[in-house]
């Protein structure tokens, strides 16, 4: 009895590390998304882009579209990679939430990345990959793309860098309809570098964080 009780008390201590890391990339996240990309006019592909695209051709909002995108990709998660995904999930995209509504209230750190594309593309590419990384890592994904990402790569054994850049391009080539291409090159470049940037964090190991996408 005493053996039970105290590997529960282990696997708990390990869940509740694995929700510390989880903010701490959500944290991460929200800062490059509100200093860098927010300002910059640097965008990533994904849900985000789709609303986009789809505002302009069908003129749907991307507050239902978005809402939309991101119930069905974190209900495919749930399928694929089980209950417990969907409660990192809950932590890393609450704290997402939390972390940028305390971040908008002061100015920007860096307003002058918006004279500088390149450079802005290059830093919030940094900043997306090491704090979704970090939310995969501890097995959440603070947001619907990132849930699709984590649910294709679970299905069909390709790597999440892999899963990442496909899904990326396809909505970037898809936004060439109606974004010019010099525009989108930065985002191109920043999806790419935060794509190879999130699988190499997932791959790193924490002492005591129980490992990614092994659900209940």
């Amino acid at each position: 009895m005493r053996r039970l009780y105290l590997k529960g008390f282990v696997n708990l201590q390990i869940k509740c590390r694995n929700c510390v890391v989880a903010l701490i990339g959500s944290g991460i996240l929200a800062f490059g998304l509100y200093h860098v990309h927010s300002f910059a006019g640097v965008t990533e592909g994904g849900v985000l882009g789709m609303t986009l695209l789809l505002h302009h051709w069908l003129h749907l909002s991307p507050a239902v579209s978005g809402l939309v995108m991101n119930l069905t990709c974190y209900l495919l998660g749930w399928r694929l990679l089980g209950r417990t995904f969907i409660l990192y999930s809950l932590v890393a995209g609450g704290g997402f939430s939390l972390f940028y509504a305390v971040f908008e209230r002061f100015p920007p750190l860096w307003p002058g990345l918006a004279e500088m594309p390149l450079a802005a593309a290059v830093v919030g590419a940094l900043f997306v990959g090491v704090g979704v990384g970090l939310s995969v890592r501890a097995g959440g994904a603070p947001g619907g793309d990132d849930a699709l990402a984590m649910s294709i790569s679970h299905l069909t054994g390709w790597s999440i860098q892999r899963v990442y850049l496909i899904s990326d391009l396809v909505v970037l080539a898809l936004s060439l309809s109606y974004i010019p291409f010099a525009r989108l090159s930065y985002s191109l470049l920043t999806v790419v570098l935060s794509g190879q940037l999130i699988g190499l964090v997932q791959r790193v190991r924490l002492p005591g964080l129980a490992p990614e996408a092994q659900q209940e």
